[in-house]
């Protein structure tokens, strides 16, 4: 499944979606599919639809929650299933009930966790057999991560990122602002990996690797556990995931240099290594970034991953500089005078009259 724009597929059946895909998100049964438009709202599928008639795939996706015109940037199901959790450009993270008939609605909000002064980037879970229902970990424009309740929307602890993503910076970068872009939960341990970019002025610095968090699930609190650094490269981390069976932390990177090719390819994919399943708290083992070669599936599923096609060295140089800038102004958000505002409003073009 992925999400392109204002289309959705998945295994061959599209959706269609009048805004910008945003978010997306797999209830743990896998019998529905959530997705956000840039509008703020939050769309439901019924994938067992896709099954039972072809036909089906040309029906509109049907409304699940809104948020109110402020753009969802992350989609989270809890553990248990109970629940959805949306975030948005306007700080907030809504809690809502995953009810029994999705395409009737969600009408229940269970919490709003509230807390974080910029907008609210990225969503993960962390839980144990003990905490089964688990708590929610979220990553801001604000420089920090933080560990929530969602039953109560309980804001339990605050780790402030960017005075450690400070020590990433490249030399002479100056002093800046970081922002969390991504978080992922190490599968079978209580540790999370943090993506973060850093900007200085209109400039995004490449920081050069990524924080590791330790979460104490007892004592109900996040602190610092480790930097895995990752030299010689163009670093721009944009998205992270962790496999399921393994100890393995996947990173998708910016335009960067590909050993092995002629010149350079737009993505980067790298892995990291290291991370006992055994280890609940801590980081026992070094984590090392591993050569291309030591993947799982070498380079011929990296090939595949990042592509083979060639480009010359203007057009990579000019890529990685729209990728900064595209970066840096996903990272801002707009400000608008009072007449500005004025005008958008009624020269807005979202209900266009459909033929």
């Amino acid at each position: 499944m992925f999400f392109n724009g204002g289309l959705l597929k998945y295994c061959g059946s599209n959706r269609c979606s009048e805004k910008r895909v945003t978010a997306v998100a797999i209830s743990n049964d896998g019998q529905y599919v959530c997705f956000a438009d840039k509008f703020g709202v939050v769309w439901v599928v019924d994938l067992r639809e896709l099954d039972e008639s072809q036909a089906s795939a040309n029906k509109k996706a049907a409304p699940l929650l809104a948020h109110y015109c402020s753009i969802i940037t992350s989609l989270e199901f809890s553990p248990d299933g109970q629940f959805v959790v949306s975030a948005d450009r306007d700080f907030k993270i809504r809690v809502t009930v995953f009810p029994k008939k999705p395409l009737d609605g969600a009408h229940e909000i269970q919490s709003f966790c509230l807390g974080h002064t910029e907008f609210v980037s990225c969503l993960t879970f962390i839980c144990t057999l003990e905490y089964p229902q688990g708590f929610l970990v979220s990553g801001s424009g604000d420089s920090t991560v933080r560990l929530w309740d969602i039953t109560s929307g309980s804001l339990l602890d605050t780790c402030e990122v960017g005075v450690k993503a400070g020590h990433l910076v490249s030399e002479g970068s100056g002093e800046g602002h970081s922002t969390v872009t991504d978080l992922s939960t190490i599968q079978d341990s209580q540790l999370v990996a943090v993506a973060i970019q850093r900007q200085v002025s209109s400039v995004i610095c490449a920081l050069q690797g990524i924080l590791i968090l330790s979460c104490n699930i007892s004592a109900q609190t996040l602190y610092f556990a480790k930097v895995v650094s990752i030299k010689g490269e163009n670093f721009i981390p944009t998205s992270l995931g962790s496999s399921s069976s393994v100890g393995l932390l996947w990173m998708v990177t910016g335009v960067s240099n590909v050993p092995g090719f002629d010149y350079s390819s737009l993505s980067r994919v790298k892995v990291i290594s290291g991370f006992n399943k055994n280890s609940a708290d801590s980081v026992e083992n070094e984590p090392t970034v591993l050569e291309d070669n030591d993947i799982p599936g070498g380079m011929e599923l990296l090939k595949k991953l990042q592509g083979s096609v060639c480009v010359e060295e203007k057009v990579f140089l000019a890529a990685a500089e729209a990728v900064k800038t595209s970066m840096c102004n996903l990272l801002i958000k707009k400000q608008y005078s009072s007449e500005k505002r004025e005008f958008r409003k009624r020269t807005r073009n979202d209900r266009k009259i459909k033929q």
